[in-house]
């Protein structure tokens, strides 16, 4: 039997799948077909966290996390989920206290099409809060064995280099982007401007340079080719993200004005250039110190989504917009959910049919996991509904993630309780009828 925290969110899609049979369904909420959500369990100890989640091009799942049990030294692991539904056993990637572990700023697994694994993590640099170094490796066989580690910029300057972003390249080759402190060394501080913090009540500018944004190519060797700078102010401390379109990759971040505007930009690599900044849509939101809450990406072919938290105007809300033509040019977005209780931490996907979409939200000081369905070019919502309550506060629950194979959804987040953070997981994907009528009578009992 499914524990109480999942049985909510069974039954709140079958519903949702019976209003579609026949029932007008009320205004926020349709659907076009029934779903089963079934608990997906990480292959983790207690004490994990920070997860990231990807899908290889032979259908593998790639999941990461760091994991700290109390009294042990964090350590980065990666594990596999094969396409007939089985986990293998947990590798270590990186292990010692010279990690730098952020609820914000993680690891992130990426795979190419020559079964090549690509993590990359942060390791401190010196003793300054944010300084801290990007280091990538490699692997052939499955983590097993790794490559030298190889620091993904070229600067030396004991600053804040993180918040990275991946996509495949070529068979045997990566992309990333990241943000690059180079330039706020003359500050002895990092130029850091509310790293620490979840809203703008407790942040604070540091006099200096700016963050910037950075990307380059690295090969089977870890060599770099293409590296440049991209954006020569961004926000410290948002995440980036990336995905690969019919015309080369889309790179999404949340870019900083000279007037503390933080709106949401994007470039494009086409292979051989990169293209200038342009602004995803004039939210105009203005913000004294990073807000820690950066845009997703997914795209398909021609098309592309971004999903992102916004505060403009005093109204927190997330909002999704599409491109038609690779991230060239955006649609207006959508507005997914507004108001005092949402969070953000997006998260977006992208398959044939449907459009997938993770936020959280926070009321009474409960959080929650979110999802919305739509159509590929947003014209109709599927679902929305609140797939998980979340026991865990603050930053200690960190990003959710989602990704998407054989008609599939599987979800991933961190839940804390007063013993630590763990990771919890869902899949979801269609139910036959013999499923949903056993549900319904499951409800009824």
């Amino acid at each position: 039997m499914l524990p109480a925290r999942f049985r909510f969110a069974l039954l709140a899609l079958v519903s949702a799948a019976l209003l579609g049979c026949g029932a007008e369904p009320p205004p926020t909420q349709t659907q076009v077909g029934p779903q089963r959500v079934e608990v997906w369990l990480p292959p983790v100890r207690e004490g994990a966290a920070q997860p990231d989640l990807s899908v290889a091009p032979d259908g593998r799942l790639l999941l990461s996390w760091i994991s700290k049990p109390p009294g042990r030294r964090p350590a980065l692991q990666i594990a596999e989920y094969s396409p007939d539904g089985r986990w293998d056993q947990p590798r270590t990637v990186a292990v010692g206290n010279s990690l730098f572990v952020n609820w914000a700023d993680t690891p992130h697994v990426v795979a190419t099409a020559d079964r090549a694994i690509w993590v990359h993590w942060l390791q401190k640099s010196a003793d300054a809060p944010y300084a801290y170094d990007i280091k990538l490796v490699r692997s052939l066989d499955h983590g097993m064995n790794w490559s030298a580690p190889r620091t993904v910029h070229d600067d030396a300057t004991t600053t804040e280099h993180g918040f990275v972003a991946f996509w495949p390249q070529s068979e045997n080759s990566i992309g990333a982007v990241w943000l690059d402190g180079r330039n706020t060394a003359s500050t002895g501080a990092g130029g850091h401007d509310g790293h620490d913090t979840q809203s703008a009540h407790d942040a604070h500018d540091t006099p200096g340079g700016a963050m910037t944004l950075r990307g380059a190519v690295f090969d089977a060797q870890l060599t770099p080719s293409m590296n440049a700078e991209l954006d020569a102010r961004t926000c410290d401390c948002c995440q980036t993200a990336a995905a690969a379109t019919g015309n080369g990759a889309l790179v999404v971040y949340r870019d900083r004005s000279e007037k503390e505007i933080r709106d949401i930009y994007a470039v494009r690599f086409d292979g051989k250039a990169w293209s200038p900044p342009v602004r995803v849509h004039a939210d105009d939101w203005t913000m004294p110190g990073c807000p820690v809450n950066g845009p997703s990406v997914a795209a398909r072919g021609q098309r592309a989504v971004v999903a992102w938290y916004t505060g403009a105007n005093d109204r927190p809300a997330v909002k999704l917009a599409l491109s038609s033509d690779g991230g060239a040019r955006f649609a207006d977005p959508l507005v997914v959910d507004e108001g005092p209780a949402v969070l953000g931490r997006v998260a977006v996907a992208m398959d044939a049919g449907q459009v997938w979409l993770l936020w959280m939200r926070e009321e009474a000081g409960r959080q929650s996991l979110w999802l919305a369905r739509y159509a590929p070019d947003l014209g109709k919502r599927f679902t929305k509904i609140e797939l998980a309550k979340i026991e865990g506060k603050g930053r200690a629950t960190g990003f959710p993630k989602i990704a998407l194979r054989d008609d599939a959804a599987y979800v991933v987040w961190t839940d804390a309780d007063e013993t630590g953070p763990n990771l919890r997981g869902l899949r979801l994907s269609a139910a036959t009828a013999a499923e949903t009528a056993k549900a319904l009578q499951a409800a009824a009992r």
